[in-house]
């Protein structure tokens, strides 16, 4: 039997912050649900945004430019669900993980129907449009959302003072639960034959003629 395994992406600057605080949680639900996870922290470097020069063909796996994205990308193959993280600027997602979110689902092709959750961390607001932002990805890919008791979010300012927010844990926890919860049925699917929704080809409707 094939060992499931979830990448989650800490699209925070800070490496051990405190958005990689609420992924270790989720993390260590998923290993106690008999998952295994990798977090990939996409660094603090500089990424280029998307130019649209569609040299990849279109969900090819490899951008143009060959950085922390097209290494991301090599792991979203290898797993079955994915999990997003960022820390909350101006009420968004911080720039360089929407640069690095726009590459990655123009490029990739290994996202259709795995399991996925946007986390987000604040000291304290944006938390809810940071999370509508990013799964506004998924959702583009086909992948089914991952929900939690409460939002995907926690509070802090510090790795320490996530670790007092003991309901942001606990929702972390929860969504570790149940993202390994609908990683089994999907693998109890394809044990019994049931075959992922057929693909049409794409249609592109432009509004101006």
């Amino acid at each position: 039997m094939k060992k499931m395994k979830v990448l989650l992406i800490n699209g925070s600057p800070h490496e051990h912050g405190c958005t990689n605080r609420a992924l270790e949680e989720a993390a260590a639900s998923l290993k106690a649900n008999g998952v295994d996870s990798e977090i990939f922290w996409i660094g603090k470097g500089n990424i280029h945004g998307c130019i649209a020069c569609y040299q990849c063909g279109g969900n090819s796996n490899h951008c143009v430019f060959d950085d922390a994205v097209n290494q991301a990308l090599v792991k979203m193959q290898e797993s079955d669900g994915l999990i997003v993280g960022s820390p909350v600027y101006y009420a968004s997602l911080n720039g360089a993980l929407s640069a690095f979110l726009d590459r990655m689902f123009c490029c990739g092709d290994c996202f259709h129907h795995k399991p996925a959750a946007a986390v987000a961390s604040a000291r304290r607001a944006g938390t809810t449009a940071t999370l509508d932002i990013i799964q506004k990805y998924f959702t583009i890919s086909q992948m089914p959302l991952v929900s939690s008791q409460y939002w995907n979010m926690v509070h802090g300012a510090t790795a320490e003072q996530v670790k007092q927010d003991a309901e942001g844990l606990y929702t972390m926890r929860v969504l570790g639960r149940n993202m390994a919860y609908l990683l089994r049925c999907q693998e109890a699917a394809r044990n019994a034959g049931i075959a992922l929704p057929k693909q049409e080809h794409p249609v592109f409707t432009n509004f101006v003629r």
